[in-house]
């Protein structure tokens, strides 16, 4: 009996020793189709990046300051995952900065010169951004002129309006539960715009990845001619996916207001370069066909991190344009290094 219970607990620890092994397969096999192998380098430059700047940069490791930075990325989080079904598809958008500006000044000035009611303007915001989406989608397939020079158009014509509608100046928005949208707390700790990302996130995992409608935006980034032989409509794939960066950039504008608590003709300014800069960062292929949302949160996480940690540092605005250029042709040697066989 003593050499069977011998044998039984040796039997036991022979098994506990080959269990790690074997759990962390099946951990890798469960996180494998989450998040992709393609994005443990971003995951590994992320946690190198933490490091680096808890021991460099003073209160980065602070509960404050990380509140601070998911909320800050949250804004142009949001646009970056409309963003990425636009690059995956295999087009661009340059206007959304200019976009977030226009609808800021609209709900302003409808609100505070007109006398709208607040909510009324905001979705009155949100139609005219999901118009002004479709309408660049349909100008850009109806005409075949490339997406860079429609959306180049609209960044002049979208901000030069914003610009004449408030003549220049910012104009307040004084109502306290507006406030809410851009600087509110969740039970007091979750930044009410991070939620709004994370929702808007799985939203759109979940489109690109289980749906007919996000195996098409890859298809047709992947190969226009192939989709549309397949049955497969070119006009509808580029106006909903125009659209959806249009709907996020209003969102996006309606809490950026919120939270500076004003309409401006100033909101957005280069926000399409940031926004583009942490798709990118996230693998998404400029060429289209490749990418996913998952590596532009990671992507959004890095810039934003990044940026707070150069200014705790105290580098300029000037050196922090330096190192996003940096980082992006980086992420698109990177990328070219992948596509080719």
């Amino acid at each position: 009996m003593k050499a069977s219970s011998t044998d039984t607990t040796s039997a036991r620890k022979e098994n506990a020793t080959y269990a790690g092994p074997d759990q962390t397969q099946r951990t890798w096999q469960r996180l494998k189709p989450l998040i992709g192998s393609q994005h443990f380098g971003l995951i590994a430059a992320l946690i190198v990046l933490i490091v680096v700047l808890s021991l460099g940069a003073p209160y980065f490791m602070t509960v404050r300051n990380f509140t601070n930075v998911l909320q800050q990325v949250s804004f142009l989080g949001i646009i970056a995952m409309g963003m990425t079904l636009v690059i995956v598809c295999g087009e661009i958008d340059i206007s959304v900065g200019s976009a977030m500006a226009l609808y800021s000044s609209l709900i302003a000035v409808l609100n505070f010169r007109r006398g709208w009611p607040l909510g009324l303007t905001i979705v009155l915001a949100l139609v005219i951004g999901i118009c002004v989406g479709l309408f660049a989608g349909y100008i850009r397939h109806r005409f075949k002129i490339p997406s860079f020079i429609v959306t180049l158009a609209l960044l002049s014509s979208l901000r030069g309006a914003a610009l004449w509608m408030t003549n220049a100046s910012p104009i307040a928005i004084p109502d306290r539960a507006f406030a809410f949208l851009g600087s509110g707390r969740i039970f007091g700790i979750v930044p009410f715009p991070l939620l709004v990302f994370i929702v808007i996130s799985l939203v759109y995992a979940f489109v690109s990845t289980r749906t007919v409608f996000g195996r098409s935006v890859y298809a047709v980034g992947g190969n226009p001619e192939a989709a549309r032989i397949s049955g497969i409509s070119l006009l509808r794939v580029r106006m909903l996916v125009f659209a959806g960066t249009g709907l996020l950039a209003a969102v996006s504008a309606v809490m950026l207001s919120s939270l500076i608590g004003s309409g401006n003709a100033g909101l957005g300014s280069g926000a399409e370069f940031q926004v583009i800069a942490a798709v990118i960062v996230g693998g998404t292929s400029l060429y289209g066909g490749r990418g996913s949302i998952w590596g532009t949160v990671l992507g959004v996480l890095f810039i934003g991190l990044l940026t707070n940690g150069m200014v705790l540092l105290n580098v300029n605005q000037y050196g922090q344009m330096v190192a996003q250029g940096v980082i992006i042709l980086g992420a698109v040697l990177a990328s070219e290094t992948l596509r080719r066989p």
